[in-house]
């Protein structure tokens, strides 16, 4: 268990430090996402890009022949971080997803406040965003959006929300068991597109799934998250006429 608890901590690690090669950002003033794009070069495709994340998902074509997302994400003690971003969960190996043949490891989830992603304008409260990556290097993103109307606290989330680290740097090793599967709706259903990561460098190139059935989140699990993340999400970008398919 501790070595386990000792690999995801390294990988938060080199996580943390690839970040920090960029030049410092935030969510709100001078560093914000308005100015993103002018902080560092690298940062060029937050202002320049064409298919920049998030967006309003809206006009969506249903496309029959689209395959499901098939999911095998396994139980497995993990690590949260707290990268002075967001509160990233590092998992351990195996867990993985299967689009269009093509297999993609789950490497890591994270969470923004806010909701990112909008369905016909209409913000969630939460969203989790699961990474994931292909051999060959192809970055797939599952987004769930969170919202508190559906009334009830989540099980999975109730379990990582225990542990989270208050403080930029910390970290917290969860040793129980937790499914990723526990934070994705029973109807699998979704939206994709091609679209971007949502934060520094807003890397373009990225499929992105946004699945149609929204999750439960309760008003004090929302409380809690916000008292170490009022804001960190990034407003709606232009979709500049980007398709967007829907499965059955």
């Amino acid at each position: 268990m501790r070595i386990l608890a000792l690999t995801a901590l390294f990988i938060a690690t080199l996580g943390t430090a690839a970040a920090q090669n960029g030049a410092p950002w935030s969510y709100v003033g001078k560093d914000g996402p308005m100015n993103w794009g002018k902080l560092d070069p690298a940062y060029r495709a937050c202002k320049d890009g064409r298919e920049q994340s998030p967006i309003d998902i809206r006009g969506a074509h249903l496309n029959k022949s689209l395959p499901p997302i098939e999911f095998h994400y396994l139980a497995a003690p993990l690590t949260l971080v707290n990268n002075g971003h967001t509160i990233q969960a590092q998992v351990h190996p195996g867990s993985y997803v299967v689009w269009d043949g093509v297999r993609y490891d789950l490497e890591q989830f994270h969470f923004h406040h806010p909701g990112e992603e909008a369905v016909h304008g209409k913000l969630t409260d939460m969203d989790i965003h699961l990474v994931h990556r292909s051999a060959d290097g192809k970055l797939l993103v599952i987004a769930v959006r969170l919202g508190e109307e559906i009334g009830y606290p989540n099980a999975t989330l109730a379990a990582l929300w225990n542990h989270l680290p208050a403080q930029e740097g910390q970290t917290e090793p969860v040793t129980d068991m937790i499914n990723p599967a526990g934070l994705l709706p029973a109807d699998r259903g979704y939206w994709t597109y091609m679209g971007s990561l949502t934060t520094p460098p807003c890397t373009e190139g990225v499929r992105w799934f946004v699945m149609e059935q929204p999750m439960s989140v309760s008003r004090a699990q929302l409380r809690q998250f916000a008292d170490i993340f009022r804001v960190n999400s990034r407003p709606l970008q232009d979709a500049h006429g980007r398709k967007i398919e829907a499965n059955e």
